[in-house]
């Protein structure tokens, strides 16, 4: 991509979602290319399907003669036949099993940018994913993501006490789409994201609080993590405690992204998340 082609796409962003689609095609996000205030205003949720997804089973190509040729045993039927894609325009169509989507669709909520990916042309699913998470394309040696980096042109100029919510992780484990300087909250998954552990207990938090009251770095993380971990909880937390005891078992993703949902409604600090 060129100076004039990425300036302008910089210019003219107006959703921090143009500025995460340019990150993962392979642009560096930087507070060189990123001052943009209209581009830095609402919320950002990425979802990384790790297992990969097949693109034209998805949103099928019907109007390609080409489809049905190279994709004889697979592809699937026309719009109104059984079992068809949903019409979308002349050439696609979704996928039947996505049919939930097609209000979005229709009220022009929703989009699909098809074709797109890696300029790289490493066959490795796990250096694609990589880059992916990078944003450096055929670079191995990036150290931070370009979430993180995001991160740090959304803060502006607050303090990281001041950001513990700005970014949240779905799961335990911090993914390397995150990686780098800015703070990162992280949300747990299942029902474990509302259990209450050790760390709940107030003596223990008491204890802890006094072992890590000094001004060292490891203290202050410790004592951001659970104001984090407190102020999540006290979101998720129902305004009728009865209604979460003796409740079903919650898993899979629709639950949790319904959980994250809930956090972002309830606390406006929270602008970009990944799960």
């Amino acid at each position: 991509m060129n100076e004039s082609r990425r300036t302008f796409l910089t210019n003219t962003a107006t959703t921090a979602g143009l500025m995460g689609a340019l990150a993962a095609s392979g642009v560096w996000i930087s507070k060189a290319h990123a001052t943009n205030a209209k581009a830095l205003e609402g919320r950002l949720i990425v979802i990384m399907l790790r297992g990969a997804v097949d693109g034209l089973s998805v949103v099928a190509p019907y109007g390609d003669p080409n489809y049905y040729t190279a994709r004889s045993s697979i592809a699937i039927a026309q719009p109104g036949e059984l079992d068809g894609v949903l019409r979308l325009d002349a050439m696609f169509g979704l996928h039947p099993a996505l049919a939930v989507l097609m209000p979005y669709w229709e009220r022009g909520e929703l989009g699909f940018v098809h074709a797109s990916g890696s300029p790289d042309q490493t066959r490795s699913h796990f250096d694609a994913q990589d880059y992916m998470e990078s944003g450096t394309p055929g670079r191995k040696s990036t150290q931070d993501g370009w979430m993180n980096r995001l991160a740090t042109v959304v803060s502006g100029s607050q303090s990281d006490l001041a950001l513990r919510l700005q970014a949240v992780n779905l799961g335990p484990v911090m993914p390397r789409i995150f990686a780098g300087a800015a703070p990162i909250a992280s949300l747990a998954q299942g029902n474990a994201a509302l259990a209450k552990g050790v760390l709940d207990r107030e003596t223990v938090a008491d204890a802890f609080a006094k072992l890590y009251g000094g001004e060292d770095r490891l203290s202050k993380t410790v004592r951001e993590a659970s104001a984090t971990r407190r102020e999540i909880m006290s979101s998720l937390t129902s305004d009728d405690p009865k209604a979460d005891q003796g409740a079903l078992s919650l898993r899979g993703l629709a639950v949790d992204t319904a959980r994250l949902g809930q956090l972002m409604q309830r606390d406006a600090r929270v602008r970009l998340a990944f799960a």
